[in-house]
């Protein structure tokens, strides 16, 4: 546990300040470019190559390729590792200048697919295919990113790879205020920011790769390792991603929606990301690598161990994570983007999806977590049959919801879907004998709920209304926040050492 801790630690304060980084720039954006027609587009230029880095690069890639590398540098010393690497780099390299070349030169292609409903707006149509064609190579750009940093966490070197990102919100920030008054298309500055930051954030990586003798010099050599990944990577591909293929239909589905909603979800998805980003995946990056090396060992009660301590810090932290976004949703999005161009309107709309979302904050957690146990084991076929189930349920919830409750629907089809998706993850892991849960559940359970209920009465009890909050200039908004924020974790925090939870004993649980 302390190890679990101590990492996820590290990741999670690299991460922060990335995410608050990120805040700044998507305040920064509301600000010149609002719910706009332009800002639609550009949040699905920009999130078409960022859904493909995650399915092939943060997604499949890495969830197969992090425990054969673990296990070439278990089993079969540094030279392995390194001509693991550069086989590796060669093939993921082709392939990546292959689909970035379709999605430059196919951009409209791509639009058509991914946004359909902007066909009949063909002014936004085309917009947004003009900067999806500059944003597409941030794809092979980033997929590098996540090619170097999957080998850096398997050396337990985590720092790099969650500051990483921090470049991206800077560029956009940059490009944001100083670049786009000096083009004649202000928001196409943003699509060229992106593509400068995929630059700036791969060759930040190189120093770190060489000192570690790990810089890859591509070879077209066989390695046994090549077909393991292979092999493993492509029921991942679809296993791994399912929650982003989830947000995607969402968008495409938006996009036939009144113009805004596709900014209203990003805008809502991008605070949902704050706690999963900063907690969620900061743990499954620590988690995967050590799993991944308990399972090359055979060593099944560490790996049981290592699970457990996971879940325990999921419940800790990410229930009232969950419950401080459903609260406090309006005030969150009043206060970072109620500003300039984004409308009261824009924020009611925003905030009524991110309480759908914030429902689903545990299962999004819990599947990233969850997940790992079973691509440590190589075991990629029962993600994936789990994973055809919860899109099949996001689709089916999709079209039902997206009537009666418009974007809202789309958020909360996406919520029950993860949470379809991590309960059968779990099942199978139990039914499969690969997880039991340890000792002590029921007390923490017991400790977690009194707590949260604390919490629940703070917040309802102190938050103003939203009339007031609309009201309130930008200091006093944050003032109100911060206050909620930081009191909820103190005195969630103190309530959890009064009922007995002794942190000492947390973190020092072997692991």
């Amino acid at each position: 546990m302390k190890r679990i801790i101590k990492a996820t630690a590290t990741v999670g304060g690299m991460t922060m300040i990335s995410r608050i980084l990120g805040f700044v720039r998507d305040v920064v954006i509301a600000r010149y470019f609002g719910a706009s027609m332009g800002a639609d587009a550009f949040f699905v230029a920009f999130k078409i190559p960022n859904f493909f880095r995650r399915l092939f690069a943060e997604g499949a890639f890495s969830q197969a390729f992090v425990p054969v590398l673990a296990e070439a540098k278990e089993k079969r010393g540094h030279a392995a590792v390194k001509h693991l690497v550069n086989a590796i780099s060669f093939r993921l390299g082709g392939i990546l200048l292959l689909l970035t070349a379709f999605g430059v030169f196919g951009s409209s292609l791509w639009m058509m697919v991914f946004a359909p409903g902007f066909m009949d707006q063909p002014e936004k149509f085309n917009l947004a295919s003009d900067m999806l064609a500059i944003t597409f190579p941030y794809l092979l750009l980033i997929s590098l990113v996540a090619f170097s940093s999957a080998i850096m966490n398997t050396y337990n070197q985590f720092a790099v790879p969650a500051f990483t990102p921090v470049f991206l919100n800077l560029v956009l920030i940059t490009f944001a205020i100083w670049v786009a008054p000096l083009m004649d298309i202000p928001i196409m500055a943003l699509a060229w920011g992106v593509l400068v930051a995929g630059v700036v954030q791969l060759l930040f990586h190189l120093p770190f790769l060489y000192k570690l003798d790990l810089l890859p010099h591509p070879t077209r050599e066989k390695d046994e390792g090549v077909d393991d990944v292979k092999r493993l990577m492509l029921p991942a591909l679809f296993g791994v991603s399912v929650a982003q293929i989830n947000l995607l239909v969402d968008t495409i589905l938006a996009s036939f929606l009144v113009t805004g909603s596709v900014s209203w979800l990003y805008y809502s998805d991008r605070l949902m990301e704050f706690p999963l980003g900063v907690f969620g995946v900061a743990l499954a990056t620590v988690v995967l690598p050590g799993l991944s090396k308990k399972a090359a060992n055979e060593n099944w009660q560490g790996f049981q161990e290592d699970i457990d301590s996971a879940l325990r810090l999921v419940l800790i932290i990410g229930l009232p994570a969950t419950l401080g976004l459903l609260l406090l949703a309006e005030p969150l999005i009043t206060t970072l983007f109620f500003y300039g161009a984004f409308t009261a309107h824009d924020a009611t709309m925003s905030s009524m999806s991110l309480m759908a979302y914030s429902f689903g904050l545990l299962g999004f957690i819990l599947v990233k977590i969850l997940a790992p146990a079973f691509y440590a084991r190589k075991d990629m076929k029962t993600p994936v049959k789990v994973a055809v189930v919860a899109l099949v349920t996001n689709t089916v919830l999709n079209l039902i919801f997206i009537g009666p409750f418009a974007h809202v629907g789309l958020a909360a089809a996406t919520t029950i879907s993860a949470f379809v998706n991590a309960g059968l993850l779990y099942w199978y892991l139990q039914k499969q004998q690969v997880f039991t849960p340890m000792q002590g559940w029921g007390k923490l359970i017991v400790q977690i709920l009194i707590a949260n209920a604390v919490l629940v009465g703070f917040l309802l009890s102190l938050s103003p209304a939203v009339e007031l909050w609309h009201g309130y200039d930008v200091w006093m908004r944050m003032g109100w926040l911060f206050g909620l924020v930081i009191g909820s974790i103190v005195l969630y925090g103190l309530v959890l050492v009064m009922l007995g939870l002794n942190p000492r004993k947390l973190v020092n649980k072997s692991s």
